[in-house]
């Protein structure tokens, strides 16, 4: 008899390339996973995976037996969800949250739904770095930005508006800019090699800034910024705090600039699960409204 659990565990390893993401994906330790390969293979009587010390690579038999066991798989979770009761919801969710806006933002939100699932085992991993959501056994992700292409599939929930920012003291030093031409004569403070898109409503022009400090998270930017170090772009509810802190204050307010987008991201595939879509609908239901809020606030 083959277990469905073997089954699901070989499904994993392969489409992650090897033990230690199906290992994250399904919280097991890997020797557990090794064991049910090694089960499994024997049960079949065939090589599956080709082992490396890199990873795993399937074998032909492996290549031709995923796209069934794939397909046994879903539609086992497919039952799973349809008996169980409206709005209850079991097993492990991991998602990855950037830092940066994290606590004060997505962290509640990711608390309220917890408490609202007493039976779902709600796992936060956060960080500014990019992260591979297959290869380090997520299920789905919280983007903030302007969404690059990929092969992941988003769902845009809201967006946070944009304003440039800069010290009152480096102000007093340096001048205020009135207009895009004057941002290049002041020390551009940015997250990587990004250019900011300014507009006066019926003209946008792109300034490519320079400055020496940079950082690869927005909190880190806005820290540059209260610290005297040069003029940024900031969503406002990360300048927020500095505002009521003293430690920034809006410039060029007659412009306007981009608004970053909120998105959930999920690795690629038709069927989507109903963990993954009660957390979309409740997160597009939450940010709508503070989406809302931000645009009325505006600074």
């Amino acid at each position: 008899m083959i277990s469905f659990e073997d089954m699901q565990t070989f499904v994993e390893v392969a489409d992650g390339g090897g033990i230690t993401v199906a290992a994250k994906r399904l919280g097991l330790p890997k020797s557990i996973v090794s064991r049910r390969l090694v089960r499994l293979e024997s049960e079949l009587g065939v090589q599956l995976l080709a082992r490396t010390t890199r990873g795993a690579s399937l074998t032909e038999a492996g290549a031709s037996f995923r796209e069934h066991a794939a397909r046994m798989c879903l539609e086992m979770d497919v039952a799973r969800e349809e008996m169980l009761p409206t709005g209850e919801l079991r097993g492990r969710l991991r998602v990855a949250v950037p830092s940066s806006f994290g606590p004060g933002h997505f962290a509640p939100a990711l608390a309220e739904l917890a408490r609202r699932h007493p039976l779902l085992q709600l796992h936060a991993h956060y960080s500014d770095r990019y992260v591979d959501l297959v290869a380090d056994g997520f299920d789905c992700g919280i983007r903030v930005g302007y969404l690059q292409d990929s092969s992941l599939t988003a769902r845009k929930i809201g967006v946070f508006p944009v304003g440039l920012f800069a010290n009152p003291e480096y102000l007093r030093i340096h001048g205020v800019p009135r207009k895009p031409s004057d941002l290049l004569e002041h020390q551009a403070i940015l997250q990587g090699t990004e250019s900011w898109k300014v507009s006066d409503g019926s003209r946008t022009v792109v300034v490519s800034g320079q400055g020496r400090f940079k950082a690869d998270s927005a909190a880190g930017i806005a820290e540059g910024t209260a610290a005297g170090l040069g003029v940024a772009a900031l969503p406002v509810v990360i300048a927020q705090n500095y505002l009521e802190a003293g430690t920034l204050v809006p410039i060029m307010e007659q412009y306007s600039f981009p608004e970053v987008g909120i998105y959930i991201v999920r690795p690629p595939g038709s069927h989507v699960s109903r963990k993954v879509r009660v957390l979309i609908d409740f997160f597009v239901e939450r940010f709508a409204t503070v989406s809302g809020e931000a645009q009325r606030g505006r600074v």
